[in-house]
């Protein structure tokens, strides 16, 4: 007769029971396992990641200097008026892009085309009495040839008298009357020849100015400036650029010559001025590579180089230098503007006075 099961039960239930607590353990060791690899991770692999990292920003950036203090800046024109008068048209607006040659503005040409009338009065005038002055000279040849002939005969009737005084056959009133006649013939001969040199003086017919008559020059330089004034009444644009306070101008508004009447920003003089710390320039040179970074657009990068490094620190030029001449002094760290020229043309547009960050490569030399 069989024993009986001293703990009665359901069949199996012991291997059940074995199995979970097999799993379990696996499950703990696969826990275990995964948190050693884990701190094998964290204990070299994200290490060495820091290191590699710090590694290749010191060697990137080792051989660059980088300023935030960095500003757009651009060649401004202040365009004015060279002759006085009323403002009669305005052909612009304020931010419109103009090229070089373009109306900008006109003034009021009544003036001047009166000058240019007065000048063609005068020239005119001047040529009359030119051709009043070549009838004279004229004229007074043709007595200066006949006053030569007078005299030569009377230097010969005198030759005659004297010769028959010497041998007896003539009076002294003859020979008195003779000299007198010689006398008169020359004193007559030297007043025309006066009076031709006088009319050839007037004729500009000396070394200095030969053929040029001083009034008709003079008429004719009045002219000229006339029509330069008239030209000039027309304000056109220096250059390529945008034009800025145009709100300055009003019709009727006088212009008066060498006053600003508004501004022309240039098209091609865009740069960035880049105060760099005292202690970025120790390796800094012309020609250096830079990368420039604008605030507006934060995605565009443009290439340039360094143009040239300023002669002083920014306080130097100051209306009002610092005077570091006291017992409370305390060292600054200086700033030098540095100009940064543009190597590309840039897709937007680069205003003035845009804020900007630089970065010089002073690694290259």
């Amino acid at each position: 007769m069989a024993e009986a099961d001293p703990f009665p039960g359901k069949p199996g239930e012991s291997d059940v029971e074995s199995r979970q607590e097999a799993m379990a353990s696996a499950a703990r060791h696969t826990a275990r396992t995964r948190l050693k690899r884990v701190r094998i991770v964290l204990l070299t692999v994200v290490p060495a990641l820091i290191i590699a990292g710090g590694l290749w920003y010191w060697f990137g950036n080792a051989g660059f200097v980088e300023t935030d203090n960095a500003y757009v800046k651009q060649d401004v024109v202040s365009i004015a008026g060279e002759v006085t008068g009323l403002i009669t048209s305005v052909r612009v607006r304020d931010n419109q892009d103009v090229k070089a040659g373009d109306v900008l503005f006109t003034i009021d040409t009544s003036p001047y085309e009166v000058a240019i009338r007065q000048a063609d009065a005068q020239i005119a005038t001047a040529q009359a009495h030119v051709t009043a002055l070549q009838a004279d000279v004229g004229a007074n040849a043709a007595d200066l040839g006949a006053a030569r002939d007078d005299l030569a005969l009377a230097q010969a009737n005198y030759n005659r008298a004297k010769a028959l005084m010497d041998r007896g056959f003539n009076t002294r009133a003859n020979m008195d009357a003779a000299e007198h006649a010689v006398a008169t013939a020359r004193d007559k001969l030297v007043a025309i020849e006066a009076e031709v040199a006088k009319a050839r003086a007037q004729l500009a017919d000396g070394a200095q100015v030969p053929g040029v008559n001083p009034a008709i020059a003079a008429a004719q330089a009045s002219h000229a400036k006339a029509a330069l004034d008239l030209r000039r009444t027309v304000v056109r644009a220096p250059a390529d650029g945008r034009i800025t306070q145009v709100s300055r101008l009003q019709i009727g508004q006088m212009v008066f010559p060498g006053v600003p009447m508004l501004s022309l920003v240039r098209a091609d003089g865009a740069r960035v001025e880049a105060n760099f710390k005292e202690t970025d320039l120790d390796r800094m040179r012309p020609g250096q590579p830079a990368e420039i970074r604008l605030d507006a657009y934060p995605k565009l990068r443009l290439k340039g180089h360094v143009d040239s490094i300023g002669a002083g620190t920014g306080s130097e030029f100051s209306v009002l230098p610092a005077q570091n001449a006291t017992g409370n002094w305390v060292k600054v760290i200086q700033r030098v503007p540095v100009r940064i020229a543009i190597d590309e043309q840039s897709p937007r547009p680069l205003i003035a006075g845009l804020s900007a960050v630089v970065s010089v490569n002073v690694g290259k030399r």
